[in-house]
């Protein structure tokens, strides 16, 4: 499994479609969350309310019918209409005997007719519904059944005085209207509550948040500054909040935080700007006594007198050495000079004439490397300081010629792009170590930790591309691996806005 697999797995965005996404933000999680509390809310009561009508509506029913018993099913025994006075409309009356239905009847209109048939014509109750009644428990509680065409009913069975059974029942259409006329009411109460409360809430979160809001600006708005190198002035702060609540709180530890932060990049400036002096004031002070050190040696080694071989050997080490630290004299004083904002040269340079020159001098300076140099039809002209861009090209050839062995193969390529120039120069070395790749570009750094001296590296080269080529406002960058390096080099046309680098 490759590193990309495994995060397309783990990562939290990767969810099944159709599955539930909460909202991003916390004003939205707070408005749904607020919406959910009163979705449940108003399910819970709407539940347990109408459960509660239906409920107390269907015991008043029964306590009707136990305090009707079985009157009207006893009269239409002998009245094919029955007695319907004291009943409410749609009371069914059945009597039952031998599981036979003997007469049955519904109270009708207004409560004075009745709708009833004898004991062999049945009209008002079919052979479904007469079977269903004859399951009605005697004497028990009243029940509820399905009586086809009429309806839901309340039922309830007892027993007669000749030994045959009456069935009452009341109709449970008005109990269930009742109850849906309610819940049809509560949910266009709750759908308005709905809406009301997602617009309060919305409004009342968003005006809850705002405090928030000033401390997400604030943090933004330092976190876009550039902070990693030059002077910097942290002038954003929190506006004065309630510290006895919690965004309060967050915003004065914020504060605090930040003016910390300022103290500390003042005090870095600080001693960087105390560094940069003292490079360019030991450099500049150096430079006599070690010009001085070289041409004494210089000088007495055209002394014509016979001189002891080992005295000889020492004056042209002295006269090496003082080479040595005078170049890096030299490059310490380019790189304060650099540090200090000291403006460059800016002339019409022509690229592919510097790197025809460059190669020609590695070629002649490293023998042993094959050199290749690829070029495009036309010359390539920027504005710049043509001194410093030829030291850039040197001394990456000079890093390349240094750390690779011989017969590797060192290709320097020029190349037009949209914004400016491309100038890379690539080596088919055994790279650079990993823990060095982001290192290369600062001062003193070196791939021998011994800090050999035989190949003659300052660790001060590619620190030097690096000031010149962002004094130019370009850009470097390096590409390593086992068998292949490239130091790839993007200028503009003209320099831009140079960043001062860091120590």
């Amino acid at each position: 499994m490759n590193g990309r697999t495994g995060l397309a797995r783990t990562h939290p965005r990767s969810l099944r479609p159709g599955s539930l996404r909460l909202p991003r933000t916390l004003r939205g999680r707070l408005v749904a969350g607020l919406l959910a509390l009163l979705v449940l809310a108003g399910t819970a009561i709407g539940l347990v309310t109408v459960a509660e009508l239906h409920r107390f509506l269907v015991d008043k029913l029964d306590q009707q019918l136990v305090q009707t018993g079985g009157r009207y099913a006893m009269s239409l025994q002998t009245d094919p209409h029955g007695d319907t006075r004291a009943q409410a409309v749609g009371t069914l009356g059945v009597a039952l005997r031998d599981g036979r239905v003997e007469a049955d009847g519904v109270v009708d209109g207004d409560a004075d007719d009745a709708v009833g048939g004898s004991a062999r014509d049945h009209p008002v109750l079919g052979a479904r519904v007469q079977a269903a009644l004859q399951t009605i428990p005697v004497g028990g509680a009243p029940t509820t059944r399905d009586l086809g065409p009429l309806g839901r009913y309340r039922v309830i069975a007892q027993r007669g005085k000749e030994g045959d059974t009456l069935v009452s029942g009341l109709p449970l259409n008005q109990v269930e209207s009742t109850v849906r006329r309610l819940l049809l009411v509560e949910l266009l109460v709750f759908a308005g509550l709905f809406a009301l409360t997602a617009a309060a809430g919305t409004f009342w979160v968003r005006l809850a948040l705002r405090p928030l809001e000033r401390v997400t600006r604030t943090a933004e708005q330092v976190s876009a500054l550039p902070l990693a190198s030059g002077e910097v002035t942290l002038r954003e702060r929190v506006p004065d909040e309630n510290p006895q609540t919690e965004v309060g709180r967050v915003g004065v530890a914020l504060n605090l935080m930040l003016g910390h932060v300022e103290d500390a990049l003042a005090q870095r400036q600080a001693v960087e700007e105390r560094l940069r002096e003292f490079a360019a004031d030991a450099s500049h002070e150096l430079r006599t006594p070690v010009a001085s050190i070289r041409g004494h040696a210089e000088l007495a080694l055209r002394n014509p007198e016979p001189t002891p071989e080992p005295v000889r050997h020492a004056l042209r080490r002295i006269e090496a050495e003082s080479q040595r630290m005078g170049a890096i004299v030299e490059d310490l004083l380019l790189l304060a000079r650099l540090d200090a904002g000291r403006p460059l040269a800016s002339a019409e340079v022509d690229l592919t004439r510097i790197a025809l020159d460059c190669v020609t001098d590695a070629r002649a300076v490293g023998p042993d490397h094959k050199w290749q140099l690829e070029l495009p039809a036309e010359p390539l002209l920027i504005r710049g300081d043509a001194n410093r861009l030829r030291q850039v090209v040197t001394n990456l050839l000079a890093n390349a010629r240094v750390h690779t062995p011989a017969g590797t193969q060192v290709v320097l390529a020029l190349q037009a792009v949209p914004d400016g120039v491309r100038l890379s120069v690539t080596d088919t070395g055994p790279g650079i170590p990993d823990h060095l790749t982001a290192h290369v570009f600062e001062r003193f750094v070196r791939g021998d930790r011994a800090r050999s001296r035989a190949t003659g590296s300052t660790g001060l080269g590619l620190a030097i591309v690096h000031a010149v080529t962002t004094a130019h406002g370009g850009t470097v960058a390096v590409d390593s691996e086992p068998g292949r390096t490239a130091f790839e080099v993007r200028l503009p046309l003209r320099p831009g806005p140079a960043v001062q680098p860091a120590l």
